[in-house]
């Protein structure tokens, strides 16, 4: 079994329809060995692309990305690498911050891709995004930094994450987007209906969706509406003789935005549970079932 590819946009980048979400890697406690195996076991399923973001485990799951690449680095040519940044923590790692806070000024769009690419020990970034959107973001700066890093060849792709329609608009008006990275889950319906996932379809942008299981909840919450939405999920799952958690991530890669899906777990069974959802294609009753245990109503 494994994962299909689709291009995010006519001129973007081509990338597996399951992503490896790799926000967690410092918490998984792996040697560089077992790092680089997890890699080459995603990359057995198809899993090309991996998603990355400066702040990362106190700005480490980068640096701890490329130590397991280093002991590969033929593996950089067979991947796709994707950073995030644009959000300032108070850290131990960034002594300088006082405050947590959002910069997408022009410096720190540039010092940030950089910095990522030394830590990772790479050349190039695939897709950079602006992690969150930023109430002071100046888009012309932005886009001289685009234009700057993707000139130098340093980033080929860019993107963004968590960014309203209004706001990914006003930002494409100044450089090419290729991406609108957005939570979205059978917990977190707002992307279906605030405009997001619309705007990709018009546009013609496949989104990347982040907490496809609602950071684990989603097989474990005990409240009403998590226990609607775990029964629905389980009749499918029953139904097609697959995970939940297949069926969960079936049920986003059946809009027809047809979203790239990050996984966010080390175990690799877990991550072919996410694979197998590619080969399947929920009824539409199927996949209103969820939605309605979601809503906790039927459709008008």
């Amino acid at each position: 079994m494994s994962t299909p590819r689709i291009r995010l946009a006519s001129s973007g980048p081509e990338f597996s329809r399951i992503a490896l979400g790799l926000w967690r890697l410092a918490d998984w406690a792996m040697t560089p060995q077992q790092r680089l195996r997890f890699i080459e076991q995603a990359l057995e399923s198809g899993i090309t692309t991996t998603d990355h973001a400066d702040i990362y485990g106190n700005y480490q799951c980068e640096q701890l990305f490329g130590e397991a690449l280093a002991l590969a680095p033929q593996l950089r040519h067979k991947i796709e690498i994707v950073s995030k940044c644009g959000i300032k923590l108070v850290s131990d790692q960034r002594p300088a911050h006082q405050l947590q806070h959002y910069d997408t000024s022009r410096e720190h769009i540039i010092a940030s891709a950089e910095n990522s690419l030394r830590n990772m020990r790479i050349d190039y970034l695939d897709l950079l995004l602006i992690h969150r959107p930023d109430p002071l973001m100046n888009v012309d700066e932005m886009a001289e930094a685009f234009q700057q890093l993707q000139q130098s060849g340093k980033v080929k792709y860019f993107g963004v994450s968590n960014f309203t329609p209004s706001q990914f608009e006003l930002l494409a008006s100044r450089f090419p987007l290729v991406t609108n990275q957005v939570e979205l889950s059978a917990l977190h319906l707002p992307p279906l209906h605030d405009g997001t996932l619309d705007q990709c379809q018009r546009l013609g942008i496949a989104p990347m969706i982040w907490s496809a299981l609602a950071g684990g909840r989603l097989l474990q919450d005990d409240s009403e509406r998590g226990l609607r939405v775990s029964a629905a999920l389980k009749v499918i799952a029953d139904q097609l003789d697959v995970s939940m958690s297949t069926v969960a991530i079936a049920w986003i890669l059946r809009h027809p935005s047809k979203p790239v899906v990050l996984t966010g777990t080390g175990r690799i069974a877990a991550v072919r549970e996410a694979v197998a959802a590619c080969s399947i294609i929920l009824s539409r009753e199927q996949w209103f079932s969820v939605w309605c245990a979601s809503a906790g109503k039927n459709v008008d």
